[in-house]
């Protein structure tokens, strides 16, 4: 015996068909696979929601009956008590979600519960499990007719007031919340524009919005499962009721008050393990939608603003005292009330009272001089800043901002910015949008640097139409002169466009009128928006590969204001410097032969030369050139006092003026013709040329012979 016990006590060897050993590893299996699918959320919520539709198909035992209306009233209380403890509603924002699994579990558990009551009611109370046998002997004790009162009592607090109110707050708020979307955008859009935020800052808030935006959408619909959750409740109590007491005198023998009994306690003990849930969940819905406009938790919401008037709760403690001494009314509990609403109203009042003379006497230390640190006052930089570009608007241009189409202005200002970066190499600044209350109503003025570059008057309403050929514009509508150019123009409205796009004229919307004003304005005074930070950042932003030729040529060759002197020069003729690696070269070959800076950008104008012969090229890729005559290159050169790097010019102001005449009598011509030629001249006269020619024909490309590409095609008009 003792051999045979030590024999099956021993350890079982590898490989023997031990059994213990196999259930072992078989339960260890099953724990790593529930592990592994706790650990995935998507699988766990996936099986949850498979489980809740077995539920509606399969008969539930007793046993997981219990189990499961356990888990739906822990369930409700966890909602709850995170819906109390949140600050903002966002922090929840997967609530339409819960309120929807929550309805269908306890929908679930409603038709379980009623298939085990209608089929095993008639062995006694506890047919249907004991959670449900607990509730209906604690509510109704001996007398069902109690049961059935206090169940309908909770019916219709949840039905009539939890549920028909939050639902209301819900449809409110989802409504005020849209309505106030374009304007919360328009003010995003505004502090961008201004560079308040960034355009990170930009996107998280208007994703916050839009999912605020979703959120109390869904919380409308959502409320709707609530209200349908409490009017299946009381459905599903009636047919259990009757469908039970059919089937116990029916079915099986039972006598009508035997049925009525059995049936109506399953059923309202039913009812109230599903409605105690339910109507927690409303509250916590409730609570949800109502907390819309707090920034904090409930607790803190409540005890600052109920603290925040002693005199409230000493007139509160009066009313109780009154009570308690009133005959015929129990003493106790008013005045232990008038009690402890008194104590709380005399302490608020010393704490604020307390605060008030230790705020009068910090304000009269203040006022004496007797401060040990004075309060910060505003740096007086901020009153100095001024703003780069500004674009000031009329109250009656405003909805050009928050307009949400297409055509948005702020939306055409940032691809101005990107259109300038890309053809120019100039990042433009930060454009600040204001609304001016002194200007008119539909009136627009561009600022640069504080001072006013460009005004115009637009239509927010109608379309500003143009005749590129120059004749009169035969359509009904308001004549004016379009802003950026002065060339002829007629507002008229919307409906018109199809008209005035067959007849062959321009078309533009009152944004677009707006954003050409502002790209002219801009290019004209990019030489001037071009600062020594902004030098800075275009160098250090060049890649590593050209870093070294930064270092080598700053500041042993040239300094960073030389440099944002070149670059201006070249901007204030429109080259794009966005080839900078060419001009630094181009700025350091120059660099070793003088120091002057004219000099200088003339030798990087000719490293661009592929570039400016390509941008001066006409739809055929030709050149057109108006030369210079000997006679006035030599008037020039003649003209030019001073040694070396003083060079100046000192012309007559009568061959000025004859020089000037007729540079615009053939300019004029050859617009007439439709041309737009480029003057060509030597490249020791150019920047003298241009000096003069800048006065009169800004828009007027002065090259010199060194500018012209070798392979670029060219053609001579004519000869000034």
């Amino acid at each position: 015996m003792a051999d045979d016990r030590q024999q099956i006590e021993g350890p079982v060897p590898d490989g023997a068909g031990g059994g213990t050993g196999g259930a072992s590893m078989s339960m260890d299996g099953m724990r790593n696979g529930i592990f592994r699918v706790l650990r995935r959320g998507d699988l766990a919520l996936a099986i949850g929601i498979s489980a809740t539709l077995v539920i509606l198909i399969l008969p539930l035992p007793a046993w997981l009956l219990d189990i499961a209306l356990a888990l739906s009233l822990t369930f409700a209380v966890l909602v709850l008590m995170t819906v109390i403890f949140i600050q903002k509603a966002m922090e929840l924002n997967s609530f339409p979600v819960i309120l929807l699994i929550a309805t269908l579990f306890r929908l679930a558990l409603n038709l379980a519960s009623t298939r085990l009551i209608l089929s095993e009611g008639h062995n006694g109370p506890d047919a249907a499990g004991a959670v449900i046998q607990a509730f209906g002997g604690f509510i109704m004790g001996d007398n069902f007719v109690i049961g059935v009162i206090v169940f309908g009592i909770l019916i219709i607090v949840n039905f009539m007031v939890i549920t028909k109110g939050s639902g209301r707050i819900a449809e409110v708020t989802a409504r005020f919340t849209l309505d106030a979307m374009p304007g919360k955008q328009m003010a995003i859009d505004a502090d961008l524009s201004a560079g308040v935020i960034n355009e990170q800052e930009a996107v998280q808030r208007r994703s916050d919005l839009q999912k605020e935006s979703d959120f109390f959408g869904s919380m409308d619909g959502a409320s709707k499962f609530v209200r349908g959750d409490a009017v299946a409740g009381l459905l599903i109590t009636g047919i259990n009721i009757i469908g039970g007491m059919i089937i116990g005198m029916a079915q099986n023998g039972l006598s009508f008050s035997e049925a009525a009994d059995v049936y109506t306690r399953l059923t309202v003990g039913d009812g109230l393990i599903s409605q105690i849930p339910a109507l927690i969940i409303s509250i916590g819905a409730a609570m949800m939608v109502t907390k819309a406009g707090l920034s904090e938790s409930a607790d803190v919401a409540l005890g600052q603003q109920f603290s925040r008037y002693p005199k409230a709760l000493g007139m509160s403690s009066a009313v109780a005292g009154l009570l308690a001494i009133t005959p015929g009314t129990p003493m106790l509990p008013f005045l232990l009330l008038a009690a402890m609403t008194g104590g709380a109203a005399f302490w608020l009042d010393r704490d604020q009272t307390a605060k008030a003379a230790q705020k009068a006497l910090h304000d009269d230390r203040m006022d004496s001089g007797d401060q040990t640190a004075p309060v910060p006052e505003e740096p007086i930089a901020t009153a100095l800043k001024i703003d780069l570009v500004r674009l000031e608007m009329g109250y009656g241009l405003l909805s050009m901002i928050s307009n949400t189409g297409s055509h948005r202005l702020t939306d055409q200002i940032k691809a101005l910015r990107r259109a300038l970066a890309t053809e120019m190499g100039f990042i433009m600044p930060s454009v600040r949008i204001q609304d001016n209350m002194q200007l008119p109503a539909n009136t627009y003025a561009i600022f640069i640097k504080e001072v006013e570059a460009g005004r115009g008057d637009l239509r927010p309403n109608q379309l500003l139409v143009m005749d590129p050929r120059g004749e009169d514009i035969t359509l009904a509508g308001e004549k004016t002169r379009e802003p950026t150019f002065g060339l002829p123009a007629l507002w008229v409205d919307v409906s018109n466009r199809e008209e005035a796009l067959f007849r062959g004229y321009t078309v533009v919307d009152p944004p677009t009128v707006i954003t050409t004003h502002l790209t002219e304005v801009v290019r004209e005074n990019m030489s001037e928006l071009l600062s020594h930070a902004e030098t800075q950042k275009l160098l250090d932003e060049l890649d590593k590969d050209h870093q070294r030729l930064v270092s080598d040529l700053v500041p042993g060759q040239i300094t960073i204001g030389g440099i944002q002197r070149v670059l201006q020069n070249l901007l204030n003729e429109r080259v794009s410097i966005r080839d900078l690696p060419s001009i630094l070269e181009g700025v350091s070959e120059a660099a070793g032969m003088t120091r002057n800076v004219m000099l200088i950008t003339e030798h990087v104008r000719s490293r661009l030369a592929r570039q400016m012969s390509d941008n001066n090229s006409d739809e055929e890729g030709v050149i057109p050139l108006v030369t210079l005559s000997p006679e006035w290159e030599h008037a020039f050169a003649e003209s030019l006092v001073g040694q070396g790097d003083e060079k100046q010019l000192a012309m007559p102001p009568s061959k000025l003026h004859e020089f000037i005449t007729q540079v615009r009598q053939s300019f004029e011509r050859f617009a007439m013709s439709g041309d737009t030629p480029v003057l060509l001249t030597s490249p020791g006269v150019r920047p003298y040329v241009r000096s003069i020619i800048e006065r009169f024909r800004p828009m007027t490309v002065v090259m010199s012979q060194n500018e012209i590409h070798p392979k670029a095609r060219i053609k001579t008009l004519g000869q000034i």
